[in-house]
């Protein structure tokens, strides 16, 4: 029990204290940021400047899980990452109804080149916070307690996304402690 809670805090500070990348020379971070591990970050929208700040700190891509209409969103997104040198995928996850598919393709792409850094994207960082979780358990080999804290510093997900996470763990063939 001692050990595994000087492992979670030793996270926390970890995902507090650790900027990703300086946007101004202030240590200034994405919005609702979240470093899962030193190669996976979830965010919500990067402005046109913070995403040329991505390629600057050594990102080698963007994996986008929003449709491509939302208010926030760059327009061209996917032209200004390839632009900088990264590599951009886009996986439009329908808010209300997130499917098996949908993670299962994140899941081969993040299989892919796995040595890069790679930021995970929505809107606000629900969907990504969620992909980022189900990723480390599933693939990674986190411990799920640990996981769940990391995603719950952004929300604690909705009805419809803990029936996401229930139905994916579920496929894998992992018990998932519902909130």
């Amino acid at each position: 029990m001692k050990s595994s809670l000087l492992c979670l805090a030793a996270l926390l500070v970890y995902i507090y204290t650790d900027p990703g990348f300086a946007s101004d020379g202030t240590g200034a971070r994405l919005l609702n940021q979240v470093n899962f591990s030193a190669s996976l970050t979830t965010a919500g929208q990067p402005t046109e400047k913070e995403l040329a700040l991505i390629a600057e700190n050594d990102y080698d891509r963007v994996i986008f899980l929003a449709f491509s209409n939302h208010p926030k969103r760059v327009p061209n997104e996917d032209v200004i990452v390839r632009s900088l040198g990264l590599q951009f995928i886009h996986i439009p996850v329908d808010w209300d109804s997130p499917s098996l598919a949908d993670f299962e393709t994140f899941a081969a792409i993040m299989q892919t080149a796995p040595a890069g850094k790679t930021l995970v994207h929505c809107e606000v960082n629900f969907r990504a916070s969620v992909f980022g979780f189900l990723y480390q358990v599933l693939y990674a080999d986190a411990d799920i307690d640990d996981a769940m804290s990391v995603m719950q510093s952004v929300w604690v997900p909705n009805d419809t996304w803990q029936g996401f996470i229930l139905r994916v763990m579920n496929e894998k063939g992992f018990d998932y402690p519902a909130l």
